[in-house]
């Protein structure tokens, strides 16, 4: 059931759709290095492959997981002497994983891809900003795949019904299809997988009836009603929210077992983790952060079943803690400026002055070196001179926060704190 062309293939019209950035490099079959980040099942190696084969390159497949440097050595090299040949293919090097290889792995693409030997296609299931070297993506352009929608999955399935030389032979009928969706989590493999599952264990004289049972013994877990349609996932993951900006430690723990118990990425649950420690915690308990970031390394380093113990302390140390939302407004209110307002001079006196000419014009004449003074603090200015008296940040009285309002109400005068 695999797609062969861009035709068969579901979803991901964002990069797909007319004149979209993959459908135009498919079109004028010249491909760049690229990485898709998308979840399982979203159709990153049938893409590859699809693109491969419209710019009759040689496509050469490796997993990060199995492979090493010597194989992409051996790639590369064998890539280097087809080039060579005129009127030889291009070889396109396609890695699924590859945020499984180290530093070292990477780095022994780099120039293979920057001279052009190799087209590289790496697939991902993690975000690339944390697990591809920086240098490596500076090379290839990400695209990010979204999870398949009901939509997706249910033209998916009517395909693999209609075409299938085994589903040909059989009549199927469902109890409610968008729950076989729903237990796929937008992943198309699962949804075949299931299909087929299901076919074996209810089949009849040529007849399947697909209930809710069936499934639950297809997919080895109880219905858990979570991302049917997409809304449900939405609606789960604000309750989650809500409930730890309310500071409900209970509620907090069953909408993240809900998500849990319903396949939700844990990575995805501990960078929202990440957002709220800093958007309603905050100051207040500048701890809170410093949790969520190490909570978000170890549930990367365990996984499941393991990584849901310290996803639960750490939601339930950020429903606990105080909160405070005075960051995120003070850093709204200031892009909002930033985005209306003319593009102010930063005061001379705040310009670095690293030779002798610039000193002579004036800057940093003036600046006052704050560790010089008293309490190593001194009353100036370090705003445009258009916005002098703007006050963004306006502190809680709520936790640690109350501390940095008080000190702020010494030192600062003229403001109001």
């Amino acid at each position: 059931m695999r797609p062969r062309s861009l035709d068969d293939f579901v979803g991901q019209d964002h990069l797909l759709g007319p004149g979209k950035p993959v459908r135009r490099m498919h079109e004028q079959g010249h491909i760049l290095s690229m990485i898709l980040w998308g979840p399982p099942g979203s159709g990153k190696t049938t893409l590859a492959r699809i693109l491969a084969e419209k710019a009759s390159a040689e496509f050469v497949q490796l997993s990060a997981v199995s492979s090493g440097v010597k194989e992409v050595r051996s790639v590369i090299e064998r890539a280097k002497e087809s080039r060579k040949l005129e009127g030889s293919p291009i070889t396109i090097l396609f890695i699924d994983e590859i945020h499984r290889f180290n530093k070292a792995q990477q780095d022994a693409l780099l120039q293979a891809v920057e001279q052009g030997d190799i087209t590289l296609i790496g697939a991902t299931t993690e975000n690339p900003s944390f697990e591809v070297i920086p240098p490596l993506r500076s090379r290839a352009k990400i695209f990010i795949l979204n999870p398949l929608t009901v939509q997706d999955l249910e033209s998916i399935l009517d395909h693999a019904l209609e075409r299938d030389e085994y589903l040909k032979t059989l009549t199927v009928t469902f109890e409610d299809r968008q729950m076989l969706s729903a237990f796929s989590g937008g992943d198309a493999r699962a949804l075949l997988n299931g299909l087929e599952m299901c076919c074996v264990l209810a089949e009849r004289d040529g007849v399947v009836h697909i209930a809710q049972e069936t499934l639950e013994e297809a997919f080895q877990r109880a219905f858990a009603k979570y991302d049917k349609g997409g809304e449900e996932h939405y609606n789960i993951i604000s309750a989650f929210i809500k409930s730890v900006r309310g500071s409900d430690p209970d509620a907090a723990l069953y909408w993240l077992a809900r998500m849990l118990n319903g396949g939700e990425d844990p990575l995805f649950v501990a960078r929202r983790l990440i957002v709220l420690a800093s958007e309603d915690v905050g100051n207040a308990e500048p701890n809170a952060l410093l949790l969520a970031t190490a909570c978000f390394q170890a549930v990367h380093a365990i996984g499941m079943p393991e990584a849901r113990i310290v996803l639960g302390q750490t939601t339930t140390y950020l429903a606990c803690a105080p909160k405070s939302n005075a960051a995120y407004e003070a850093i709204g209110a200031a892009m909002r400026d930033a985005d209306a307002l003319p593009p102010y001079d930063v005061p001379l006196h705040l310009r670095n002055a690293p030779t002798s000419f610039m000193k002579d014009i004036g800057y940093g004449k003036g600046y006052k070196y704050p560790h010089a003074f008293p309490g190593h603090f001194v009353d100036a200015s370090y705003l445009p001179k258009e916005i002098a008296e703007r006050q963004y940040y306006q502190p809680s009285d709520e936790g640690r926060e109350q501390k940095l309002k008080e000190r702020l109400r010494i030192l600062w005068k003229r403001r109001k704190y």
